[in-house]
């Protein structure tokens, strides 16, 4: 990408609580950071597919995914997981391999550095990716510099943090987005991989940015009349045509929450006052969501805050805490922790 066709996509999102007062380090090493996948759901011990439960330390998903096609001597694309993973971490998380007809391999014998084969079950259907109800994070901070200002940051996170798409899916500098721009404007992407992540990218930053202007805004917890607002148990969503005390209280417990766009074709689904908000503030990305529309995308919607669940932490010495806490699918573990230091 040359510097004529780069363009600048701002990545620094407004903070809720303010920015950190504390430096840290996290990723120190991989044991550091540890990531351990949920399902949701029990596998059938039954069936077509051959499901790993895998421990990797210091690996590539997608990389171990084609290695253990090759140890099956089966085609890469019958091969799939549910979620990639961070490679500088600890994770553990599901692969299923389509061997329809044969005898399930011996992975006992699979060998790869720090990878663990931990069980094999069968199951009837293929793991698909989204399909996972979540992830739970359990991670090491170092050289903290304010160990007051993080106990306070440790309080205030567990009330709920913006929703961000984390900054990895934007690439260095926003090169995803000025790659999707690129994409739109003509350029030939054959990749299909690189194609969804630069959809996925153009489409992340315009949800960031409503994100960011409601939290500049204090209108990240305040309905506006004609918000959309989806259910917490089943993700289900529609917008307020008045904004009563019960709805209010709804959004108070939690069994409702407020939305932000993920860009597609059609009309937004906000009503009235959120809809002037929503399109005024996007107005200046016009070619995105044009492009995003063109590429088959459609209206979603995503919530616009995030609350950790279970969240814990423990202090292993004045200067190191480790923190665990449940994130559903889709959700970014460093949206928590920018909440909580500034990188030193």
């Amino acid at each position: 990408m040359t510097e004529e066709e780069k363009q600048v996509f701002n990545l620094d999102f407004n903070y809720l609580y303010g920015a950190p007062q504390s430096e840290g380090i996290f990723k120190q090493s991989c044991e550091d950071f540890n990531v351990e996948e949920n399902l949701g759901f029990e596998l059938t011990g039954e069936g077509e597919h051959v499901c790993l439960w895998v421990q990797k330390v210091g690996e590539n998903t997608a990389y171990l995914a084609r290695e253990l096609a090759k140890f099956a001597a089966i085609p890469a694309k019958n091969v799939s997981y549910a979620g990639l993973k961070d490679r500088n971490a600890d994770t553990k998380q599901w692969f299923s391999l389509h061997i329809p007809g044969k005898i399930t391999p011996d992975f006992s014998t699979f060998e790869s550095p720090g990878v663990t084969i931990l069980n094999v079950v069968r199951h009837n259907k293929k793991i698909k990716i989204g399909a996972l109800a979540g992830n739970t994070f359990a991670i090491v901070i170092r050289e903290i510099s304010d160990k007051s200002a993080m106990e306070k940051a440790l309080l205030q996170v567990q009330g709920g943090v913006p929703n961000y798409y984390g900054s990895q899916r934007f690439g260095f500098d926003g090169h995803n987005v000025n790659a999707a721009l690129l994409m739109f404007r003509g350029r030939k992407i054959k990749d299909r991989f690189k194609r969804g992540m630069y959809l996925s990218a153009a489409r992340s930053y315009l949800f960031n940015q409503v994100v960011s202007a409601r939290v500049k805004d204090d209108l990240y917890d305040k309905p506006i009349l004609g918000d959309c607002v989806q259910f917490v148990a089943n993700r289900s969503f529609f917008p307020l045509t008045e904004l009563d005390k019960q709805t209010k209280q709804r959004l108070k417990s939690r069994e409702v929450c407020l939305t932000a766009p993920l860009w597609g074709a059609g009309e937004l689904t906000s009503l009235d006052d959120a809809k002037q908000y929503e399109s005024e503030l996007l107005t200046p990305y016009q070619e995105i969501q044009a492009g995003l529309a063109k590429n088959g995308l459609k209206q979603e919607r995503r919530p616009l805050l995030l609350v950790p669940e279970k969240f814990s932490s423990i202090w292993l010495d004045n200067k190191t805490v480790r923190v665990e806490f449940y994130l559903p699918s889709g959700c970014y573990a460093t949206s928590v922790l920018r909440e909580l230091i500034k990188a030193s």
